[in-house]
């Protein structure tokens, strides 16, 4: 049956699309444009939505006034290997879950989704006492074992439908030629799930690269801060530094853009290979 859509209907969702675009992107293009603007062009009225002059200065400044390179820094240090960490080990607990059956796997996948429900602030009294226990209070290795912990129950609830999408035929075989479960897993289950793989360890990328209450909660020295704290201390009691704002709020996006860009296409084959079990 040729599903043929009327003129109108198309016109009214174009421009719904549109309309939706357009809002979406316009909060990113002001930010730009803000970034590009001098410091005395940002407060000017009435309003200017494209900079009579171009200018690098709050750029320049963001990284006179601010250890930003520093930020930059502990930023892809923690979230990258927060976010390798937490794939690999929700990568082994959701091939548990699907391939085996014990007493407690509906418990425990109950336990993954309502962590999914708790709001994350709830738990910052609790786990700021724990790591002042743990002396792990301003050390990015302490914020790396919560950025852990905090992705492995998404990480595992989604592999877990990747593994389930896969034949069981696929490891018995290799387990037959001489392959352990392990062994099995690594060369013949682990290629065919790369796309799920490189999903799951992207949201946990930008999951960690954008989590903000816990790095502030954790990170005290100037040293020790992550580019969400970073700003955040640009919000004084009295003004705000909207230029340097802006220019760190671009430099921040793009690592992510950049990510998304190369890796789009396993992002879209991982989410649509996990969303049906065969």
């Amino acid at each position: 049956m040729i599903n043929r859509e009327l003129p109108a209907a198309k016109t009214v969702r174009i421009a719904f699309l549109g309309l939706w675009l357009v809002i979406s992107l316009f909060p990113l293009y002001w930010i730009l444009i803000t970034s590009f603007k001098t410091p005395g062009a940002i407060f000017s009225y009435p309003l200017t939505y494209w900079p009579e002059e171009f200018s690098l200065e709050n750029y320049v400044s963001l990284f006179e006034k601010s250890n930003f390179a520093t930020y930059v820094v502990n930023s892809l240090l923690v979230s990258t290997v927060a976010a390798t960490v937490a794939t690999l080990i929700a990568m082994l607990s959701a091939y548990v879950l699907a391939r085996f059956e014990f007493r407690t796997k509906t418990a425990v996948l109950m336990a993954f989704l309502v962590t999914q429900m708790i709001p994350a602030f709830i738990a910052l009294g609790p786990l700021y006492l724990m790591m002042v226990q743990l002396k792990l209070v301003d050390n990015r290795f302490g914020l790396m074992l919560i950025y852990v912990a905090v992705c492995i129950p998404f990480s595992t609830i989604m592999l877990r439908g990747f593994f389930a999408n896969i034949p069981d035929a696929l490891e018995e075989a290799a387990m037959i030629d001489g392959c352990s479960r392990l062994g099995a897993l690594f060369r013949v289950i682990v290629p065919v799930m790369k796309p799920g793989i490189i999903a799951a360890f992207i949201f946990n990328f930008v999951n960690c690269w954008n989590e903000l209450f816990l790095s502030v909660t954790l990170m005290n020295k100037d040293e020790n801060k992550t580019i969400p704290t970073a700003l955040n201390g640009f919000i004084s009691s009295f003004t705000i530094d909207w230029g340097s704002m802006s220019a760190a709020a671009v430099l921040t996006i793009v690592p992510t853009m950049v990510l998304f860009a190369f890796a789009s296409r396993y992002i879209v084959q991982g989410l649509t290979a996990g969303a049906v079990k065969g």
